[in-house]
């Protein structure tokens, strides 16, 4: 999460005639010819997983999927804001923070926006704080005193440490907090032995070299059975699921790891799309799993019987049609749905009133943001969790 790149918006302009018009016809319930999602950059899972559901659809339904590289959360959901793009492929960032208008979503050109989930990728592998072997680190706790990774610009991995340090009820304050300039650098740093723990994918490239690597890998972890660390990590991050973690270097079905973790990447699109196309967009990624659950790294996650039907954003109406056809939806999940899109509605409002006040400048701004934020859900009966970034 760095900066949105103009000239992307250029590239999107250009496809969307073509590539990711909308189904005109409300519940149309099939795909156009040609579609766009926009993704996570070249050479990321979330990439390779988007080209290899593309290659199924292409070869079962004859639709044409382009996937959009962005380099993050705001340049992915840029497109989706302006109409240009249905869907994406996106990550926490550009979906619970997008929600909820924090961070970059917090800026005057942004604010709270009305997202909706198709599908969650909840995979083997796992989104935590890797470590290295040579320190000795087994748990979350093990972290005090440790050299931990804090990447500039990127917000939302930063915050995941915050969560995850709080399971073991540490801040900043009880790690020495190290500067990089990208996750990279980060994960370089690992190797190097300028750091001793990062947040990252237990399946990105550089977890299988710090594994090969002289200091080796270990995974911190985050017992389940800790309701009052997983209270402390739920406060700061609620899109934390417990999860025993199978894939990634040193870890397997029969060496699993106890963790916490969150879906990625959360397939995704905003409440103004068409429900016909988002109907047939959900039911093709169930029906053509078997198609490409093998073509990449983390497509299991995609499977019909992992998903989570009451996280924290709302699930579309053309899914949840979907979802209650194949009879998976369960009566609950409509409380909890309903509940998130009042969340959505008073952040919206509380946004509207923030519009109306005149302040110095961004900063300042942004900070009154936070406390009208803050405010509205309290008042609400909502739990703000991020009330200062």
């Amino acid at each position: 999460m760095r900066h949105t790149t103009h000239a992307l918006l250029g590239v999107v302009a250009a496809l969307a005639v073509s590539a990711s018009a909308p189904v005109s016809s409300a519940w149309a319930q099939k795909l156009p010819d040609q579609l766009t999602w926009t993704a996570y950059d070249v050479g990321s899972g979330g990439y390779n997983q988007a080209v290899a559901i593309g290659n199924a659809l292409k070869n079962k339904q004859g639709v044409t999927l382009r996937v959009l590289p962005g380099k993050n959360d705001v340049s992915r959901t840029v497109p989706l804001r302006e109409g240009k793009v249905p869907f994406s492929a996106n990550g926490v960032g550009g979906t619970y923070m997008a929600q909820e208008g924090v961070y970059e979503f917090g800026a005057k050109d942004w604010g709270p926006q009305p997202v909706r989930t198709l599908l969650l990728n909840n995979s083997d592998a796992l989104l935590t704080i890797i470590a290295t072997k040579d320190t000795g680190v087994k748990t979350m706790a093990d972290l005090k005193g440790k050299r931990v990774a804090w990447v500039i610009g990127a917000p939302s991995l930063n915050q995941n440490i915050t969560a995850l340090l709080a399971f073991a009820n540490l801040t900043w304050a009880d790690v020495q907090k190290v500067e990089f300039g990208g996750f990279g650098q980060a994960m370089q740093g690992l190797i190097n032995n300028q750091v001793d723990a990062a947040f990252a994918s237990t399946i990105s490239g550089p977890a299988y070299q710090l594994a090969s690597s002289p200091r080796g890998i270990a995974y911190p972890t985050v017992p389940h059975k800790d309701a009052e660390g997983w209270k402390r990590l739920k406060a700061k991050a609620p899109f934390f699921v417990p999860f025993m973690g199978a894939e990634g270097p040193e870890m397997s079905a029969d060496k699993k790891v106890e963790a916490a973790t969150y879906p990625y990447p959360v397939l995704m699109t905003y409440e103004k799309i068409d429900a016909g196309q988002v109907y047939a967009m959900t039911k093709a990624m169930v029906e053509l799993f078997d198609e490409y659950k093998a073509a990449a790294p983390g497509n299991g996650g995609w499977d019909i019987k992992r998903q989570v039907f009451d996280w924290v954003v709302p699930v579309h109406e053309g899914a949840i049609k979907y979802f209650k056809e194949i009879k998976v939806w369960k009566p609950e999940y409509d409380k909890s749905n309903d509940a998130l899109i009042k969340r959505q509605k008073v952040l919206a409002d509380a946004w509207a009133a923030h519009g109306k006040a005149s302040h110095a400048d961004d900063a300042a701004a942004m900070k009154a943001w936070q406390k009208t934020r803050a405010d509205a859900l309290t008042k609400a009966g909502m739990e703000p969790v991020l009330t200062e970034w």
